[in-house]
C-alpha cells in the first residue's frame, strides 16, 4: 500500500503556531507532526509515501531532506504554485501514487492509535472504492452512511444544508463524523472529472451515486484533530499516557 499524507494547508486555525512555519513542522512530543505520521505509517509497513507541499513548503522539503527516514521512499507533490485543497491534491499527486496498489490518505494533524493493517484488510474485503474512516463523536458535519455503511450523502447540522448522493437511503441513514485518514483505490483517478481546487469529500458524494463508498467505523481509544490550539494543548498533556 502507498500512501500520501495531506499536509499543504495554511494552519489557520493553528496561526499562533504557523505563522512562521507549517501546519507540518508543528512540534508535538518533541517531534514535528509531519514526523509522528510518516512513524506512524512506517509501523505498519508502508514505504512509499507522498506528500504534499504549500505553506512555507521549502521548510517542509528542507526537513524531508535533512531527516531521512530509513526504508522510505519520499515523493514531494508540489502545490506551491496553487493550494488545490483535498480532492485537488489528490489528483496532483496521481504520478507518484498511480499503479495498482490501494492509497492510504492521512491527514498530518490526526494523531490516532488506528490499526491500519486491519483498516486495509477491511477494505480489501469490503470491495469499495473507497473507505472512509469514520467516528461517533460530535461535530457540526456528517457524512450519512446507510444500514450497509455505504455512503449516501453529507449533513451540516448547524444549518440543515444536505447533499445526497443516494436518495433511495438518505432519510433512514446514521450520521458519522470523518476523521481524516481514508484508502482508495488507484482507479479512483480516472473517474476524477472535477479541475483545480476542490474536496476531497465533495468527490466522494459524487462518485458514492454509481460507486460503493464505505464507512470503518474506528473505536480505537486514541483519535485526536490537532487542528486547533486547545486540541494540540489537550494532545501535548495526554500523548505520553496513551503512546
Amino acid at each position: 500500500m502507498k500512501a500520501l499524507i495531506f499536509a499543504a494547508g495554511l494552519g489557520t486555525r493553528l496561526k499562533e503556531h504557523t505563522s512562521d512555519r507549517p501546519k507540518a513542522l508543528v512540534v508535538l512530543a518533541g517531534k514535528p507532526l509531519l514526523q509522528h505520521a510518516i512513524e506512524k505509517l512506517m509501523s505498519h509497513q508502508i514505504t512509499d509515501i507522498t506528500i504534499n507541499v504549500h505553506h512555507f513548503a521549502d521548510q517542509v522539503i528542507s526537513f524531508l531532506e535533512n531527516h531521512p527516514f530509513d526504508g522510505v521512499k519520499i515523493h514531494v507533490s508540489d502545490e506551491r504554485e496553487e493550494l488545490l485543497d483535498t480532492g485537488g491534491g489528490l489528483k496532483k499527486a496521481e504520478p507518484f501514487l498511480a499503479g495498482n496498489e490501494p492509497i492510504l490518505i492521512y491527514n498530518v494533524d490526526v494523531i490516532s492509535n488506528l490499526d491500519i493493517n486491519m483498516l486495509e484488510n477491511y477494505h480489501l474485503a469490503s470491495g469499495s472504492l473507497a473507505t472512509l474512516v469514520v467516528r461517533q463523536r460530535e461535530t457540526s458535519r456528517y457524512l450519512m452512511f446507510d444500514r450497509n455503511l455505504q455512503l449516501a450523502g453529507w449533513k451540516n447540522q448547524s444549518n440543515g444544508d444536505t447533499k445526497i448522493s443516494r436518495a433511495d437511503s438518505f432519510e433512514d441513514a446514521a450520521p458519522f463524523a470523518f476523521s481524516g485518514i481514508q484508502i482508495v483505490q488507484p482507479e479512483i483517478f480516472k473517474l476524477i472529472t472535477e479541475k483545480g481546487k476542490f474536496p476531497i469529500i465533495d468527490l466522494y458524494l459524487r462518485l458514492a451515486k454509481t460507486a460503493k463508498i464505505c464507512a470503518f467505523a474506528d473505536t480505537s481509544t486514541v483519535w485526536m484533530d490537532l487542528g486547533k490550539p486547545d486540541q494540540l494543548k489537550m494532545a501535548k498533556q495526554s500523548f505520553s499516557k496513551n503512546f
